[in-house]
Protein backbone atom coordinates (compact mmCIF):
# COMPACT_ATOMS: atom_id res chain seq x y z
CA UNK A 1 0.00 0.00 0.00
CA UNK A 2 1.33 3.27 -0.72
CA UNK A 3 0.73 4.86 2.19
CA UNK A 4 3.81 3.06 3.28
CA UNK A 5 5.99 4.60 2.12
CA UNK A 6 7.52 8.34 2.86
CA UNK A 7 5.16 11.46 2.76
CA UNK A 8 6.81 13.90 0.47
CA UNK A 9 5.11 16.78 1.45
CA UNK A 10 5.48 16.43 5.27
CA UNK A 11 6.31 19.75 7.05
CA UNK A 12 9.22 18.61 9.47
CA UNK A 13 11.02 16.86 5.69
CA UNK A 14 10.54 21.39 5.01
CA UNK A 15 7.30 20.74 2.81
CA UNK A 16 5.53 23.76 2.72
CA UNK A 17 2.29 25.16 0.76
CA UNK A 18 4.17 28.67 -0.55
CA UNK A 19 0.63 29.72 -2.51
CA UNK A 20 -2.61 30.03 -3.25
CA UNK A 21 -5.38 31.86 -5.20
CA UNK A 22 -7.74 32.17 -2.28
CA UNK A 23 -7.72 31.13 1.79
CA UNK A 24 -10.25 33.20 2.83
CA UNK A 25 -12.03 31.02 5.51
CA UNK A 26 -8.42 28.82 6.84
CA UNK A 27 -5.03 28.99 5.86
CA UNK A 28 -3.18 27.31 3.66
CA UNK A 29 -0.42 25.94 5.57
CA UNK A 30 -2.69 23.77 7.63
CA UNK A 31 -3.28 21.15 4.67
CA UNK A 32 0.14 19.98 5.55
CA UNK A 33 -0.08 19.75 9.01
CA UNK A 34 1.71 16.71 10.87
CA UNK A 35 -1.22 15.82 13.31
CA UNK A 36 -4.97 14.54 12.18
CA UNK A 37 -7.35 17.37 11.42
CA UNK A 38 -9.60 18.29 14.50
CA UNK A 39 -13.26 20.15 15.37
CA UNK A 40 -13.83 22.71 17.21
CA UNK A 41 -17.50 23.10 17.95
CA UNK A 42 -18.99 26.48 18.41
CA UNK A 43 -15.92 28.23 17.53
CA UNK A 44 -15.72 30.86 14.95
CA UNK A 45 -13.83 33.63 13.54
CA UNK A 46 -14.42 37.06 11.81
CA UNK A 47 -14.14 34.87 8.77
CA UNK A 48 -16.74 32.51 9.93
CA UNK A 49 -16.48 28.63 11.20
CA UNK A 50 -13.10 28.07 12.34
CA UNK A 51 -12.11 24.68 10.51
CA UNK A 52 -8.90 22.65 10.21
CA UNK A 53 -7.78 23.05 7.04
CA UNK A 54 -7.09 24.91 4.12
CA UNK A 55 -10.72 26.61 2.41
CA UNK A 56 -11.29 28.73 -0.03
CA UNK A 57 -14.70 31.13 -0.17
CA UNK A 58 -17.73 30.47 -2.37
CA UNK A 59 -16.74 31.00 -5.87
CA UNK A 60 -19.25 33.20 -7.77
CA UNK A 61 -17.19 32.77 -11.42
CA UNK A 62 -15.64 30.01 -13.62
CA UNK A 63 -12.30 28.48 -12.72
CA UNK A 64 -11.63 26.80 -9.71
CA UNK A 65 -9.16 27.00 -6.35
CA UNK A 66 -5.38 26.05 -6.26
CA UNK A 67 -1.90 26.04 -4.12
CA UNK A 68 1.69 25.02 -4.79
CA UNK A 69 3.34 23.02 -2.68
CA UNK A 70 6.81 22.35 -2.35
CA UNK A 71 7.49 18.76 -1.50
CA UNK A 72 10.31 18.24 1.57
CA UNK A 73 12.00 15.73 -0.17
CA UNK A 74 11.92 15.35 -3.73
CA UNK A 75 10.92 12.22 -5.28
CA UNK A 76 8.95 10.15 -7.44
CA UNK A 77 5.03 10.48 -5.91
CA UNK A 78 3.45 6.75 -5.79
CA UNK A 79 0.08 7.95 -4.35
CA UNK A 80 -2.11 11.02 -2.45
CA UNK A 81 -4.44 11.22 0.43
CA UNK A 82 -6.75 14.43 0.06
CA UNK A 83 -8.26 14.61 3.11
CA UNK A 84 -11.70 16.55 3.65
CA UNK A 85 -12.51 15.73 7.61
CA UNK A 86 -15.02 17.60 8.99
CA UNK A 87 -15.77 19.77 5.25
CA UNK A 88 -19.32 18.01 4.86
CA UNK A 89 -21.41 20.64 3.48
CA UNK A 90 -18.35 22.99 1.89
CA UNK A 91 -15.59 20.22 0.64
CA UNK A 92 -14.69 20.82 -3.38
CA UNK A 93 -16.75 18.56 -5.58
CA UNK A 94 -13.31 17.37 -7.26
CA UNK A 95 -9.54 18.00 -7.47
CA UNK A 96 -6.42 16.83 -9.66
CA UNK A 97 -2.68 17.64 -9.03
CA UNK A 98 -0.14 18.26 -11.49
CA UNK A 99 3.93 18.25 -11.06
CA UNK A 100 6.64 19.61 -11.90
CA UNK A 101 10.88 19.70 -11.02
CA UNK A 102 12.66 22.85 -10.87
CA UNK A 103 16.25 23.93 -9.95
CA UNK A 104 16.92 25.88 -6.63
CA UNK A 105 13.92 27.11 -4.97
CA UNK A 106 11.87 29.11 -6.84
CA UNK A 107 9.13 31.68 -5.58
CA UNK A 108 5.21 31.34 -6.94
CA UNK A 109 5.65 33.50 -9.58
CA UNK A 110 8.37 30.84 -11.33
CA UNK A 111 6.45 28.10 -10.51
CA UNK A 112 3.30 29.46 -12.20
CA UNK A 113 5.33 29.75 -15.64
CA UNK A 114 6.71 26.40 -14.93
CA UNK A 115 6.01 23.28 -17.03
CA UNK A 116 3.48 21.12 -15.23
CA UNK A 117 2.50 17.16 -16.05
CA UNK A 118 -0.89 16.09 -14.68
CA UNK A 119 -0.31 13.10 -12.55
CA UNK A 120 -3.56 12.88 -10.66
CA UNK A 121 -6.85 13.63 -13.13
CA UNK A 122 -9.90 15.28 -12.01
CA UNK A 123 -11.37 13.04 -9.65
CA UNK A 124 -14.35 13.09 -7.55
CA UNK A 125 -13.87 13.80 -3.47
CA UNK A 126 -16.38 12.57 -0.91
CA UNK A 127 -16.48 14.63 2.08
CA UNK A 128 -15.48 13.96 5.38
CA UNK A 129 -13.05 11.26 4.44
CA UNK A 130 -9.49 10.34 3.55
CA UNK A 131 -10.02 10.12 0.19
CA UNK A 132 -6.88 8.06 -1.74
CA UNK A 133 -5.46 7.49 -4.88
CA UNK A 134 -2.87 5.93 -6.81
CA UNK A 135 -0.64 7.52 -8.61
CA UNK A 136 1.43 6.01 -11.71
CA UNK A 137 3.60 9.10 -12.08
CA UNK A 138 7.01 8.00 -13.22
CA UNK A 139 9.50 11.42 -12.54
CA UNK A 140 11.11 12.64 -9.93
CA UNK A 141 9.01 16.11 -9.37
CA UNK A 142 9.93 18.55 -6.89
CA UNK A 143 6.87 20.57 -6.43
CA UNK A 144 2.80 20.03 -7.10
CA UNK A 145 -0.08 22.13 -7.65
CA UNK A 146 -3.15 20.85 -6.02
CA UNK A 147 -6.17 22.27 -7.63
CA UNK A 148 -10.23 21.58 -6.32
CA UNK A 149 -13.06 22.59 -8.36
CA UNK A 150 -14.53 24.39 -8.35
CA UNK A 151 -14.20 25.62 -4.32
CA UNK A 152 -14.09 24.33 -0.87
CA UNK A 153 -12.13 23.04 2.11
CA UNK A 154 -9.36 20.04 2.45
CA UNK A 155 -8.20 19.06 6.00
CA UNK A 156 -4.84 17.62 5.28
CA UNK A 157 -2.93 16.68 2.04
CA UNK A 158 -0.46 13.33 2.26
CA UNK A 159 1.79 13.32 -0.83
CA UNK A 160 3.69 9.27 -0.29
CA UNK A 161 6.20 8.37 -2.51
CA UNK A 162 9.85 7.35 -2.89
CA UNK A 163 12.60 9.75 -2.20
CA UNK A 164 14.84 10.70 -5.28
CA UNK A 165 17.60 13.31 -3.97
CA UNK A 166 19.77 14.81 -6.48
CA UNK A 167 22.66 12.47 -7.64
CA UNK A 168 25.34 14.60 -6.19
CA UNK A 169 24.11 14.21 -2.28
CA UNK A 170 25.96 10.30 -2.78
CA UNK A 171 27.65 9.98 -6.05
CA UNK A 172 31.33 11.39 -5.54
CA UNK A 173 31.10 12.15 -1.98
CA UNK A 174 34.38 12.09 -0.09
CA UNK A 175 34.51 11.24 3.46
CA UNK A 176 31.14 10.07 5.58
CA UNK A 177 27.89 10.26 4.05
CA UNK A 178 24.92 8.81 6.47
CA UNK A 179 23.84 5.77 4.30
CA UNK A 180 20.81 5.72 6.29
CA UNK A 181 19.16 9.35 6.20
CA UNK A 182 15.99 9.55 4.51
CA UNK A 183 17.08 12.49 2.98
CA UNK A 184 19.80 10.55 1.12
CA UNK A 185 17.13 7.98 -0.34
CA UNK A 186 17.33 5.49 2.40
CA UNK A 187 13.90 3.43 3.29
CA UNK A 188 13.46 1.08 5.94
CA UNK A 189 11.52 -1.67 3.77
CA UNK A 190 10.11 -3.88 6.77
CA UNK A 191 9.97 -4.38 10.62
CA UNK A 192 8.36 -6.96 12.97
CA UNK A 193 6.51 -4.51 14.80
CA UNK A 194 5.44 -1.00 14.69
CA UNK A 195 2.88 -0.61 17.17
CA UNK A 196 3.74 2.02 19.11
CA UNK A 197 6.15 3.94 16.68
CA UNK A 198 6.49 3.81 12.62
CA UNK A 199 9.24 2.26 11.18
CA UNK A 200 10.25 5.34 9.20
CA UNK A 201 10.79 7.80 12.39
CA UNK A 202 14.11 5.34 12.38
CA UNK A 203 16.01 7.28 9.87
CA UNK A 204 14.18 10.91 10.25
CA UNK A 205 16.14 13.94 10.18
CA UNK A 206 17.61 15.71 13.38
CA UNK A 207 17.27 13.99 16.79
CA UNK A 208 13.96 13.22 18.11
CA UNK A 209 11.30 15.39 19.53
CA UNK A 210 9.85 13.14 21.83
CA UNK A 211 8.78 9.48 23.27
CA UNK A 212 6.15 8.47 20.03
CA UNK A 213 9.02 10.06 17.60
CA UNK A 214 10.72 6.59 17.39
CA UNK A 215 10.24 3.32 16.12
CA UNK A 216 8.86 1.35 19.27
CA UNK A 217 7.42 -2.51 19.37
CA UNK A 218 5.08 -3.92 21.48
CA UNK A 219 5.67 -5.90 25.06
CA UNK A 220 6.93 -8.94 23.39
CA UNK A 221 5.27 -11.96 25.68
CA UNK A 222 6.91 -14.98 23.93
CA UNK A 223 10.69 -15.97 22.54
CA UNK A 224 12.45 -14.02 19.70
CA UNK A 225 13.36 -10.54 19.64
CA UNK A 226 12.30 -7.63 16.91
CA UNK A 227 14.10 -6.17 13.99
CA UNK A 228 13.58 -3.39 11.37
CA UNK A 229 15.44 -3.83 7.88
CA UNK A 230 16.67 -0.75 6.35
CA UNK A 231 17.89 0.05 2.70
CA UNK A 232 20.62 1.86 2.37
CA UNK A 233 20.60 5.33 0.12
CA UNK A 234 23.61 3.49 -1.78
CA UNK A 235 25.45 0.47 -1.34
CA UNK A 236 28.90 1.18 0.46
CA UNK A 237 30.86 0.23 3.83
CA UNK A 238 29.86 1.60 6.85
CA UNK A 239 32.53 2.93 9.28
CA UNK A 240 30.74 4.26 11.76
CA UNK A 241 27.14 3.95 13.59
CA UNK A 242 25.19 6.15 16.11
CA UNK A 243 22.04 4.21 17.59
CA UNK A 244 19.96 6.65 19.56
CA UNK A 245 17.73 5.29 22.43
CA UNK A 246 16.37 9.02 23.37
CA UNK A 247 13.26 9.92 25.65
CA UNK A 248 13.14 5.90 25.45
CA UNK A 249 13.54 5.76 29.59
CA UNK A 250 11.99 2.28 30.74
CA UNK A 251 11.40 1.15 27.12
CA UNK A 252 14.63 0.74 25.85
CA UNK A 253 16.16 -2.36 24.10
CA UNK A 254 18.47 -4.46 26.59
CA UNK A 255 20.52 -5.03 23.69
CA UNK A 256 21.02 -4.89 19.75
CA UNK A 257 22.91 -6.04 16.95
CA UNK A 258 23.62 -4.89 13.17
CA UNK A 259 23.77 -6.93 10.39
CA UNK A 260 24.72 -6.42 7.02
CA UNK A 261 23.81 -7.40 3.17
CA UNK A 262 24.50 -7.22 -0.64
CA UNK A 263 20.82 -7.57 -1.49
CA UNK A 264 20.14 -5.26 -4.54
CA UNK A 265 17.63 -5.96 -6.58
CA UNK A 266 16.21 -8.87 -4.02
CA UNK A 267 11.89 -7.98 -3.47
CA UNK A 268 10.64 -7.47 0.15
CA UNK A 269 9.36 -10.76 0.69
CA UNK A 270 12.55 -12.03 0.24
CA UNK A 271 14.14 -9.68 2.75
CA UNK A 272 11.82 -10.64 5.40
CA UNK A 273 11.20 -14.56 4.38
CA UNK A 274 13.95 -15.66 2.42
CA UNK A 275 16.67 -13.83 3.98
CA UNK A 276 19.83 -13.91 2.13
CA UNK A 277 23.05 -14.45 4.28
CA UNK A 278 23.53 -11.48 6.71
CA UNK A 279 26.94 -10.81 7.54
CA UNK A 280 27.89 -9.25 11.45
CA UNK A 281 28.45 -5.51 11.61
CA UNK A 282 27.87 -4.80 15.23
CA UNK A 283 27.96 -7.76 17.75
CA UNK A 284 25.13 -8.35 20.47
CA UNK A 285 25.98 -5.25 22.51
CA UNK A 286 24.26 -3.84 25.03
CA UNK A 287 22.08 -0.30 25.21
CA UNK A 288 21.52 2.35 27.66
CA UNK A 289 18.16 4.14 28.13
CA UNK A 290 17.91 7.57 26.49
CA UNK A 291 21.21 7.46 25.32
CA UNK A 292 23.22 8.43 22.14
CA UNK A 293 25.31 5.47 21.52
CA UNK A 294 28.19 5.87 18.99
CA UNK A 295 30.14 2.94 17.47
CA UNK A 296 33.30 2.74 15.30
CA UNK A 297 33.13 -0.53 12.87
CA UNK A 298 35.26 -2.66 11.21
CA UNK A 299 32.89 -3.43 8.13
CA UNK A 300 35.13 -0.39 6.13
CA UNK A 301 37.51 -3.27 4.41
CA UNK A 302 34.65 -5.77 3.85
CA UNK A 303 32.48 -5.83 0.82
CA UNK A 304 30.41 -3.01 0.21
CA UNK A 305 26.53 -3.40 1.22
CA UNK A 306 23.01 -2.25 0.25
CA UNK A 307 21.09 -3.18 3.42
CA UNK A 308 20.92 -3.50 7.24
CA UNK A 309 18.77 -5.45 9.67
CA UNK A 310 18.62 -3.56 12.75
CA UNK A 311 17.75 -6.59 15.82
CA UNK A 312 16.35 -5.72 19.32
CA UNK A 313 16.84 -7.48 22.29
CA UNK A 314 13.81 -8.50 23.36
CA UNK A 315 11.69 -5.13 22.39
CA UNK A 316 11.50 -1.57 23.48
CA UNK A 317 12.18 1.79 21.44
CA UNK A 318 14.65 3.06 19.36
CA UNK A 319 14.51 6.82 17.93
CA UNK A 320 17.42 7.30 15.56
CA UNK A 321 19.74 5.38 13.59
CA UNK A 322 22.47 7.08 12.31
CA UNK A 323 25.14 4.41 9.30
CA UNK A 324 28.18 6.85 8.77
CA UNK A 325 30.32 5.46 5.75
CA UNK A 326 31.47 5.30 2.01
CA UNK A 327 29.10 5.10 -0.96
CA UNK A 328 30.21 2.69 -3.67
CA UNK A 329 31.42 4.11 -6.48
Amino acid sequence: MFTDLIDLAAERLGGAVISANDEFFAPKEALLKAGAPEWREGVYTERGKWMDGWETRRRREAGHDWCLVRLGLPGVVRGIVVDTSFFRGNYPEACSVEGTTTQGTPGPEALLDASWTEILPRSSLKGDTRNEFAVAAADRLTHLRLNIFPDGGVARLRVFGEVVPKSSRISGVHGEVDLAAMENGAFVVSCSDMFFGHRQNLILPGRSTHMGDGWETKRRRGAGHDWSIIRLAASGRIHRVELDTDHYKGNAPAAFSLEGSEATGVTQEELTTAIRSWGEIIPLTSLQPHTRHSFECESAARSPISHVRLNIFPDGGIARLRLFGAPSA
